[in-house]
């Protein structure tokens, strides 16, 4: 049991004594704190806040908390209830809110919950602002409304709609194109909302629809990382059904992962390939991903004339990057794809979109198309972190061991080898030291996180 206090938000298990885990009383303090910060920045002027939630257990309870803690410091809510991360951060602007809140874990089990938290632009908050908002909370330095000054509460359920129909105004999508094709596709929900939205978003765009885990009841049936070692059943069942292809996402529905339709992975790394493919292909530009993101973008970026650049972890910095070198798209390695044409956010409605399109205007199999691309291999592995370990320490002995080669420590240590690289960072979502690897075999890539892991073990004995 954890709570987890960062830039990016708070997150934690629900249940057991404040401070230590997300109770009641840590939601209302944090989104007072929120709050407070908002007050702040406008001069307390009137405000008005835009919040939805996934489908998780605690969600209508951390909601309620967090919604009437707003309202009783003369916030005005809208509140979309059941919805996504992506559909929230689309909310914001176009409600003219002054922020906005997503109570989602992502992609973590069904005991842990977390407070998203958006500017008035539905991107994230950068590290100052959130570091303000930690200091706040810390110090409980806020107040609430008197009685005839308390927030209003509105009830909007339109949004998934809206969503969808932004997605199906976009230039690069033509739903005539994509129904043409006749594609048949297995969508795993995770039993969150991501069963409403993408069946009803692939309908829209004439696609045959095989629903599984499409109940929102918030019982994840496996867990809810879309890696391939929790989905076989979605490989077994595009098969068994024929499909053309079968999509994944997480809870709240920014990450994005297919499966080929011989049930083999397509690789979420891959995701943002070959969407890039396709946008690349129709409007040239530049593109960014994270330093744990496979070298295939760079690859494809290239190979259409535009410049690859690296951000450190964490789409707050992606999209400080796609910003300043003018990137037309860009998302992170774990499926996240970033359109600004849409908006700046992960948004996985936008990547099974954009993947149609290409796989209507290419045609083939998906496998084929997957092997069209270059051919990388990651491993993903974690170190669970025990009290007393020095993740500091560890990462600068690591640095210092390889420092000929080519070692980038914007974010934690990642090496560059001339045919691999390695990629050490502290999560800031989970108690783990993450340990990406990637290189031109699967068994390289594994035994070079092995060999990493091994050296971490015995520098933090």
């Amino acid at each position: 049991m954890t709570l987890i206090k960062s830039i990016s938000g708070i997150r934690g298990t629900i249940g057991g004594e404040p401070g230590t885990n997300l109770t009641p009383i840590d939601a209302v303090k944090f989104a007072a704190a929120y709050g407070a910060f908002l007050k702040k920045q406008n001069d307390n002027k009137h405000l008005k806040i835009v919040i939805g939630r996934d489908a998780r257990i605690s969600g209508e309870m951390i909601q309620s908390l967090v919604v009437y803690t707003l309202l009783g410091m003369g916030i005005d809510v809208i509140d979309l209830g059941l919805s996504t991360t992506p559909t929230v951060e689309i909310a914001v602007p176009l409600e003219k809110a002054d922020g906005g809140i997503i109570l989602t874990a992502s992609h973590n089990p069904k005991q842990w919950n977390a407070l998203k938290l958006l500017n008035a632009r539905g991107e994230f908050l950068n590290a100052a602002e959130g570091e303000l908002i930690l200091t706040l909370a810390e110090a409980e330095d806020f107040n609430f409304a008197e009685v005839d000054e308390l927030g209003k509460l509105t009830a909007n359920d339109s949004y998934l709609d809206i969503h969808i129909d932004e997605v199906l105004n976009l230039s690069l999508i033509d739903r005539d194109t994509i129904a043409k094709a006749g594609f048949k596709v297995v969508v795993d929900g995770v039993n969150s909302s991501g069963g409403i939205v993408m069946p009803k978003l692939l309908k829209e765009l004439g696609v045959e629809v095989v629903e599984l885990y499409c109940d929102p009841t918030g019982h994840f049936p496996h867990n809810p990382e879309p890696l391939k070692e929790h989905l076989k059943d979605i490989c077994d069942l595009v098969v068994k059904e024929k499909a053309d292809f079968g999509l994944v996402v997480d809870p709240d529905v920014d990450r994005l992962a297919f499966i080929s339709e011989d049930g083999e992975m397509f690789g979420e790394e891959y995701t943002l390939v070959a969407c890039a493919d396709y946008v690349l292909s129709k409007t040239p530009g530049n593109t960014v991903s994270n330093l744990s993101s496979t070298r295939a973008l760079r690859d494809i970026t290239e190979k259409h004339g535009g410049n690859y650049t690296a951000a450190a972890v964490g789409e707050v910095n992606v999209v400080a990057q796609m910003k300043s070198s003018n990137a037309i798209i860009g998302g992170e390695g774990n499926g996240g794809i970033i359109y600004p044409e849409s908006h700046y956010g992960r948004d996985a409605l936008v990547g099974t979109a954009l993947f149609l399109m290409l796989m209507a205007e290419r045609g083939g199999k998906v496998s084929e198309l997957k092997a069209s691309y270059p051919s990388y291999f990651m491993s993903k592995k974690k170190i669970e972190l025990t009290p007393g370990i020095d993740v500091d320490k560890i990462l600068e002995v690591m640095a210092d061991k390889y420092k000929k080669e080519d070692v980038n420590t914007i974010d934690g240590v990642k090496i560059d080898f001339s045919d691999s690289w390695v990629h050490l960072r502290k999560s800031n979502t989970e108690p783990i030291i993450r340990v990406y690897t990637e290189a031109p075999s699967q068994k390289s890539a594994d035994s070079l996180a092995k060999r990493i892991m091994d050296e971490i073990d015995s520098i933090s004995r």
